[in-house]
């Protein structure tokens, strides 16, 4: 599904990534570990068109999506990607619902369909009951878990998740890694996880490591 050739990533004199080849099948959840300054999440934003490579190609679904236009990758983005921080960036104004809502207005799809979607994804995640509450009303476990419905809500074939269990403790954790497995089986989605949570690395179907710029 996604095809990463011979990847180069320069900053000035810095090059962080160095040559990276990588494909990721459908369906597949794998973790990518590695030292901070490694390159796991310079990687990952090249994987999700937030960043380009400095040499190098990705493959999408056998198009060269390094080759779109801003307005076209944003378009790309929004319809194939879905992506989950470890910080959730949450709308603090927005309820719970509407923050979820959110890229799918962004796409112009319908009220209605995106707020039942929402609702869905929200019970599916054990949030039923919070769906009117803002996000300071909500536990930090809440929060993530809302950032991932909002990642869901409009279908992306890929996942990407940068550390997304980064600030919760174990419990919230352990709970979070749970629902990615259960989310992949029921919409098979597939899933990118940089992480340094090693429990959720190896629960993976395939775990990578990163050193100096290069998958070793």
């Amino acid at each position: 599904m996604l095809e990463i050739q011979n990847i180069h990533k320069k900053f000035s004199d810095l090059s962080v990534l160095k040559g990276v080849n990588l494909t990721i099948e459908k369906k597949e959840i794998v973790s990518i570990v590695g030292a901070s300054g490694a390159g796991k999440s310079t990687l990952l934003q090249i994987m999700g068109t937030l960043d380009t490579p400095s040499e190098g190609k990705v493959i999408f679904n056998n198009n060269n999506i390094s080759l779109l236009n801003k307005k076209q990758l944003a378009d790309f983005r929004n319809k194939n990607i879905g992506f989950i921080f470890q910080f959730h960036h949450l709308l603090p104004e927005f309820s719970a619902l509407e923050n979820v809502c959110i890229p799918g207005f962004i796409a112009k799809k319908r009220k209605k369909i995106v707020e039942q979607k929402a609702k869905e994804l929200l019970d599916i995640l054990g949030l039923q009951d919070r769906i009117h509450h803002k996000p300071s009303q909500l536990s930090g476990g809440e929060q993530q878990r809302v950032s991932v419905a909002r990642s869901l809500i409009n279908d992306p074939l890929l996942i990407l998740a940068d550390e997304p269990s980064g600030n919760l403790d174990s419990k919230n954790a352990d709970s979070l890694h749970e629902i990615f497995f259960s989310l992949r089986d029921q919409y098979h989605q597939t899933f990118v996880i940089v992480t340094h949570n090693e429990k959720l690395a190896k629960l993976a179907d395939r775990k990578l490591v990163m050193e100096d710029g290069k998958i070793i």
